[in-house]
């Protein structure tokens, strides 16, 4: 056992459960938070995913492929579920599930209209806590829809808190907890204080479900849950075997089936007498036919009708168990106690002594948004295609439509989310990063996702990662070989010796994967590289997903630069696994002959001398090559201009020198193309430590393009640096192409194009993925320039330091995006006073997609710590 684990808990549990010897991960926060529309849901003729399973249809509608609940619990594949349901006696419905509009409603896209935090959780769900808020007056739908409705794209978002009820304190703080006793012994506990001035009367229910599996023709024994007495569910399957669910004190019991109610959706009559929204229907409408007189089903829900006085707390506690427990409460919060305890222990293994109370809580609060968002995925897209025996067929059209090039891929995983609401799919370049943050406390869990996308049931046969659930087709950054590296450093230096077969494995799939990008995304076979969306979505003059308008092709400054970082990121594995086996000096002599020639094209190397990078601007800019043979270079300063700096690797002399032949390879190269040996910094020189260094940047061009990224009139701002440049708030850059007129203009929050549904933003907000690189690029950059190489910070004001002063300065504001500012308010709360001030607010933290490039307010996805959780690494 790793001595580090030795008196720790939870460290135990971790080594246990990944060396095999137990499972404590079979229980987790496995259920989505939006399962409807979503496209596994979808079977409609038209693709139109949002309204094919609506919010409305939800309480009534039995999923195919997951579920969804508030602060929900399954096992790892989703054969029982239990979330939480309230009630506040006047809204039309449970509050079963989060709420949100759709694409089509919201003037910035989609965007849940719920406030909930993910306040803990250790690695392996042992203890967890959120907290949702829970309004004690009817709840806005409709008022959300409308008034968002209304605004266009140049107003903000309209949220519950603008709703004012929240003004007047009039709401419930709803605590989940959940904290196992074993591995498949769950004690789960809800606190609910009344903060209203008011005593209050609220209808607490715990729902426990059967994922129905029996009516999609596979031969299944159809699970049960009955009423075993005492206040206890008897849960029978023989998927999972049986359970039991105990309650403390007397709950109404009410069964149903997890089965749809086709009369209330479709207007035919019901499979079930009971059906999904049965309990729904027996609470809020007193329909107590709606529930099995019986008291049998597949779902099952405890009601407590709780009488909270105002500023007082109820506590309602359950046990879910394998094992019959004949005083299933008797020890209860001694185990809470002790697991948070242990988790605290956890915690302070990891956290850095010298950092403040404040860091810690935020950095503890990102880790538990990305322990909370990790979800059962399951598509099954052959099938999906072809449908179920015995249910209706899917359209024709879906045989040639939306991932029909997929029908390898099958899922049945837990996997990290970028957002379980608004993202309750994975995306590959997304997850990449998580795996990052997670590498840090659980590196087991990281490199088991990062396989996982480079497995059969994954990868496609061509080579290509599937991007996200909408069209995998599509194309994301290649920055696995990036993840990989840095997950294996970061678990090589806490256990004391690096996972080699982790490295083989996800090298070997990642030449696929490479050889992928070279044979499709070079058209003109240059080493120049048109990716398309490449994660960007409209930072571009162009939709990059699509055609150039007026034929041509573009040249990405940003594609081109990934595939120089991809090529430098398989060099470094290629030097670290020859350590081990020398047949992969072969495969580091390849890749660092690769990554020459994309320096040499990216570089006015080719034959028009017409590369990516100006001089006169000392910048990168895209290149559109014109169906006539002409050329423009696109003179917009994005972030696309500074990946470049991301393609660097530094390696020691000792590994050169262990490697003889790569030494030698790389002397006759040199000699051969003298021209691509000196666009690249000095590798054949040493500096600091002994350093070589391989980069797309010589010390000029870094001068260079940080001059810009440091410029608080362009790139930089208090809370990082922008996606677009600021010049082009007052002076938008223009383009004219075949008549048209293109504009792009700096927007610190949302942009104003319609460009991907309307649902795209990077023209101008702060985005953590990548200043997270950008840092990381300068760190690099200074093992080898050591203290010698100085750059003005920020650009004009006289002030000079080394590029790990800078880093440290950057992500300093990045923190500050999230710590108390003078006035104690937290930059990324947007200025609410209540969410700054109020005592029930201000501690907690949400994550956002990303941030105003001025003001720093978290926009978009309000809980994406995802790749928002990299902060946990600053």
């Amino acid at each position: 056992m790793n001595s580090s684990s030795q008196r720790n808990p939870e460290k135990q549990r971790i080594e246990s459960n990944y060396a095999g010897k137990s499972n404590w991960l079979k229980w987790g926060p496995y259920l989505s938070d939006r399962q409807w529309g979503t496209v596994r849901e979808d079977y409609s003729s038209n693709g139109d995913v949002w309204n094919h399973v609506t919010h409305d249809m939800a309480r009534s509608k039995a999923y195919r492929w997951g579920e969804e609940g508030l602060g929900g619990f399954s096992d790892d594949k989703q054969f029982l579920c239990v979330a939480l349901a309230l009630w506040n006696g006047k809204d039309p419905i449970l509050k079963e599930r989060l709420f949100g509009l759709t694409n089509e409603q919201g003037n910035h896209g989609e965007d849940v209209k719920e406030i909930y935090y993910h306040l803990d959780s250790s690695p392996t769900h042992s203890y967890m806590k959120m907290l949702y808020k829970y309004p004690l007056q009817t709840f806005p739908y409709q008022q959300l829809i409308d008034e968002n409705a209304r605004r266009d794209k140049l107003q903000a978002e309209y949220e519950l808190i603008d709703t004012g009820l929240f003004d007047k304190d009039d709401y419930a703080d709803v605590f989940i907890e959940y904290a196992k006793n074993e591995e498949e012994d769950l004690l789960i506990r809800y606190t609910v204080w009344n903060r209203s001035n008011a005593d209050a009367s609220i209808a607490v229910i715990p729902q426990l479900w059967f994922r129905n599996i029996w009516s999609t023709g596979d031969k299944t024994v159809k699970p049960e849950i009955l009423n075993h007495g005492n206040n206890t569910l008897l849960l029978r399957s023989a998927d999972i075997g049986d359970y039991h669910c105990f309650a403390e004190g007397s709950p109404k019991l009410l069964f149903t089936e997890n089965e749809s109610n086709n009369r209330r959706l479709y207007n035919f009559s019901n499979a079930s007498g009971y059906v999904k929204d049965g309990i729904n229907e027996a609470i809020v409408n007193g329909n107590t036919t709606a529930v099995n007189p019986d008291q049998s089903g597949t779902k099952a829900g405890l009601w407590y009708q709780l009488e909270i006085p105002c500023g007082e707390s109820r506590v309602v506690r359950l046990r879910l168990s394998k094992n019959k427990q004949n005083t299933p409460f008797e020890h209860f919060d001694e185990i809470f106690t002790e697991r948070i305890s242990e988790t605290d222990e956890f915690y302070n293994s990891c956290q850095m002594p010298q950092a403040d109370a404040e860091e810690k809580k935020m950095q503890r609060q990102a880790w538990a948004g990305m322990f909370w968002n990790k979800q059962f995925y399951s598509y099954d897209i052959n099938r999906w295609l072809r449908g179920d025996p015995g249910q209706p067929a899917p359209p024709r059209s879906r045989r040639t439509g939306r991932n029909s090039h997929w029908k390898h891929f099958v899922a049945n995983d837990i996997l990290s989310m970028p957002d379980k609401w608004e993202y309750p799919w994975f995306a590959a370049w997304d997850l990449a990063f998580h795996c990052i943050s997670f590498a840090a406390v659980d590196p087991d869990f990281a490199k088991e996702q990062l396989l996982l996308m480079v497995s059969a049931n994954y990868m496609h046969p061509s080579g290509q990662l599937p991007a996200y659930e909408w069209d995998f087709g599509d194309v994301n950054p290649p920055v696995h070989a990036m993840a990989t590296w840095h997950v294996y450093q970061i678990d090589k230096k806490s256990k004391g010796k690096g996972d080699v077969n982790f490295l083989v494995d996800m090298f070997n799939k990642l030449l696929l994967n490479f050889t992928w990008w070279v044979n499709q995304k070079d058209s003109e076979g240059n080493n120049i590289f048109e990716g398309g969306f490449l994660g960007l979505d409209n930072i571009g003059v162009f939709n990059r997903s699509q055609p150039v308008p007026g034929g041509g092709f573009l040249e990405q400054a940003d594609g081109t630069s990934w595939m120089a970082m991809y090529a430098l990121n398989m060099f470094e594995i290629s030097l670290e696994l020859a350590s081990h086996h020398h047949v992969f000096e072969a495969m580091a002599i390849k890749f660092f002959e690769h990554f020459l020639y994309i320096a040499g094209s990216i570089s006015n190397m080719g034959e028009d001398s017409r590369g990516l990078w100006d001089e006169q601007d000392g910048f990168y800019y895209d290149m559109l090559r014109k169906p006539d043979g002409t050329a423009d270079r696109l003179r917009l300063r994005s972030l696309v201009g500074l990946i470049p700096m991301f393609s660097q690797v530094v390696f020691e002399e000792s590994k050169w020198e262990k490697l003889p032949r790569l030494k030698e390879q790389m002397d006759i190269f040199m000699k051969r193309r003298p021209d691509l040996v000196q666009l690249v910094s000095h590798w054949t020189d040493t500096k600091g430590n002994n350093q070589h260094l391989l980069s797309l940047l010589r010390g000029h061009r870094m001068k260079l393009l940080l001059k810009r990224m440091l410029d608080a009139n362009e790139f930089l701002s208090d809370y990082g640096v922008r996606s677009v440049s600021k010049a082009y708030c007052e002076n938008p850059f223009q383009y004219q192409l075949d008549g048209s007129d293109y504009t792009v203009s700096y927007l610190p929050a949302e942009s104003d194009s319609n460009m991907f549904g309307g649902n795209s933003n990077w023209r101008g907000p702060i985005w953590m993925p990548m200043n997270y690189l950008i840092i990381e690029s300068l760190r690099n950059f200074q093992e080898y320039y050591t203290d010698d190489f100085k750059v003005e910070y920020p650009t004009g004001s006289g002030e000079y330091f080394s590029l790990a002063e800078i880093a440290d300065h950057l992500s300093k504001r990045l923190k500050n995006l999230f710590l108390k500012n003078e006035a104690g308010e937290r930059p990324a709360s947007g200025g609410h006073p209540k969410f700054n001030h109020d005592p029930y607010f201000k501690d907690y933290i949400l994550f956002s997609e990303y941030f105003n490039g001025d003001s720093g307010k978290g926009l978009g996805a309000g809980h994406q710590t995802g790749w928002t959780g990299l902060i946990a690494l600053l």
